[in-house]
Formats: C-alpha cells, structure tokens, sequence
C-alpha cells in the first residue's frame, strides 16, 4: 500500500530538485552564452555544456517522475471515492433494510405489552428497561423517583410473569436468536 506521508514528502523533495535542476541548467546557459561571448577556451565550454545537459536531463527524469506520480495519485483519489461511494450505498441499504426490521420489531414489543395489559407508563418503562437504562437513568428521564421507577417495573415483571430485567429481555430476545439445533 501507498505511504500519504511518503508520497507527499518525495513529491516535495523531487520538486526542490526539479527547481534546484532547472535554476542550474539556468545558470549553466547563461554562463554558456557569457563564455562563448568573451571567447573562453573551448574545453571550459564543453565542460559547462556537459553541466548544462546533466542539468535539464535531471529536470526532465524529475518531472516525468513527479508526472506519474500525479497519475497515481489522482487514480487512488478515484479509486477512493468509488469505494466510499459504494460503501455510502451498502449504508443507506443497510439503514433502510434494518429501518423495516426494527419498526417490526417494535410493533411486535408493543404488541406483546397490549397483550400484558401494561399502562402506556410501564411500557414506555419496559422499553427503557429492554435498551438497558438502570432503574435511576429511568428516573431521571421520567422525572420520578427511583423508587417509583423500580416499582413499576416490578409491575411489568408480575404482568407478564417474569421474574426480573433478564427475563424481559430474554423473552424479546429468544425469539430474534437463531434456532440451536
């Protein structure tokens, strides 16, 4: 897999060197031009022709470099968004699949508490209870004591002939797992 950080600190340093190529290709041809002008001697010329050529040969392997390397990039931006696309997809379905499933399963909760003869207070408990609040976070959200909280859910457990928490949620939940065989 492609380091980010790896990719973004080579892509620097290959510009610097890009940039650092050029200005001495630069360098090298204005040096040339003055050279020739002023009739140096031949070999001091070839030798800063010579520069010259290693100069914008290292430029130009740098930018092919920096040129695929652009390529490469904006294919795994691509690709990244494909994925994250097709991943927002498979959530959306997800969401709308499991949307149906739970508001079945909440009818039928709701079903089973008509069925108890629970009040709409010890249903609205019984659902606290089946998301796992304790009896003080029921309280606090219905702004009663604690005690009147745990006496209705007493109710609830005598209403449907279940001895506590565990067997409310057992009695929804054992219908959800999967047969053992």
């Amino acid at each position: 897999m492609l380091d980010i950080n790896e990719l973004l600190f080579g892509s620097r340093f290959r510009l610097f060197l890009l940039a650092a190529f050029g200005f001495i290709g630069f360098l090298a041809a204005i040096d040339i031009i003055a050279d020739i002008q002023e009739g140096t001697n031949l070999t001091h010329i070839i030798v800063e022709i010579f520069v010259f050529f290693i100069a914008i040969f290292s430029a130009s392997v740098i930018s092919l470099r920096l040129l695929k390397e652009a390529k490469i990039s904006r294919q795994l931006v691509n690709d990244i968004t494909l994925e994250l696309q097709k991943n927002r997809k498979e959530a959306r379905e997800w969401r709308n699949e499991t949307q149906t499933l739970l508001q079945g399963l909440s009818a039928s909760i709701n079903n089973q508490f008509e069925r108890w003869a629970l009040t709409p207070s010890e249903k609205e408990i019984g659902l606290f209870l089946l998301k796992g609040l304790s009896h003080k976070e029921i309280a606090y959200i219905r702004k009663v004591s604690e005690a009147t909280a745990r006496q209705q859910a007493r109710s609830i457990y005598k209403k449907a002939g279940l001895s506590g928490r565990h067997d409310l949620a057992a009695f929804f939940l054992e219908e959800l797992a999967l047969p053992i065989n």
